[in-house]
C-alpha cells in the first residue's frame, strides 16, 4: 500500500469517525483532495486508491496537471474543484475545465462563469465563499452581503448555485472551531429558509476536519494529511 493510498485511509476513517458521532453517514461527507503544488502522478496515485474529487488553487498549475491526468487515463476524469481566488481575465479557463467552484465572492465574476460556460457542459457548481472570521487577508463576501449575492447567482444561466464554502481563522481549539463552522451552517441554513436549493457546506481543512463533520460539512478539503506536506519554493 503507497503512502497517499495509506493517508487516504486514515483521512476516510477520521471523516467516518466524525460522522459517527454527529449521527451522520459516512457517505454525507465528500472528501475533496488539495492536490496543489503536487503532480499528476499524486492525483494518479489517489485516483488508484478510490479518490475521485480534486481541488486545486493555482490555475496554469491546474490545467497543466488536468490535461496530463486525462492524457493517461482517458476514460476515468475525476472531478475538478477549482478552491483558489479568482481573477476576472482568469474566469475562462476555469468555466472550461472545472466542475465546481468554490472561492465566488462577487457577482462580476459569478456572471463571466455563467456567460463563459460551454453550453456542451453540465452547469457550473458554485460555492459562495464567506469571511466568516472578518479578517482582512481573507478572502469572502460578508455575511451581511451574502444573500444579496446568493439571490443573484442563483439567477445565472449555466450555474447551479450549490451552497457556501469558509476558511474561518485557524483555532486548535475544538470547540471555537465548531462555533465559527455553525455560524457558516447557519448562513446557509437561513439561505435554504428564504428559498434557495442548496446542499452544499464545503468547510473544513486538515486542522480542523473533525470539527467541520460535527457542525454538517458535507466537502472537506484535505491536502497535507494525505499527499505530505508542500514545498512552495
Amino acid at each position: 500500500m503507497s503512502t497517499i493510498e495509506q493517508n487516504l485511509q486514515a483521512v476516510r476513517d477520521s471523516i467516518a469517525q466524525a460522522a459517527a458521532d454527529a449521527q451522520r453517514a459516512p457517505g454525507d461527507v465528500t472528501l475533496l483532495a488539495v492536490s496543489k503544488t503536487f503532480g499528476a502522478d499524486a492525483v494518479l496515485a489517489a485516483m488508484r486508491a478510490g479518490q475521485t474529487a480534486f481541488g486545486e488553487n493555482y490555475l496554469q498549475e491546474a490545467l497543466d496537471k488536468i490535461a496530463a491526468v486525462k492524457l493517461a487515463l482517458p476514460q476515468a476524469g475525476p472531478a475538478w474543484h477549482f478552491i483558489g481566488p479568482i481573477q476576472s481575465n482568469k474566469t475562462r479557463p476555469i468555466a472550461e475545465h472545472f466542475g465546481w467552484v468554490h472561492t465566488v465572492e462577487r457577482e462580476k465574476i459569478a456572471v463571466r462563469l455563467s456567460e463563459q460556460r460551454p453550453d456542451g457542459l453540465p452547469d457550473l457548481n458554485i460555492c459562495l465563499q464567506v469571511n466568516i472570521s472578518g479578517e482582512a487577508s481573507k478572502s469572502g463576501v460578508t455575511p451581511a452581503e451574502l444573500p444579496a449575492l446568493a439571490h443573484a447567482v442563483a439567477q445565472l444561466p449555466r450555474l447551479r448555485l450549490r451552497g457556501l464554502m469558509a476558511i474561518p481563522e485557524p483555532e486548535t481549539d475544538v470547540k471555537r472551531q465548531r462555533f465559527a463552522f455553525a455560524q457558516v451552517r447557519t448562513l446557509y441554513e437561513q439561505l435554504k429558509a428564504d428559498g434557495l436549493a442548496l446542499d452544499t457546506l464545503s468547510m473544513g481543512m486538515s486542522a480542523d476536519l473533525r470539527a467541520a463533520v460535527l457542525e454538517g460539512a458535507t466537502i472537506v478539503r484535505v491536502g497535507s494529511a494525505i499527499f505530505g506536506s508542500r514545498n512552495y519554493s
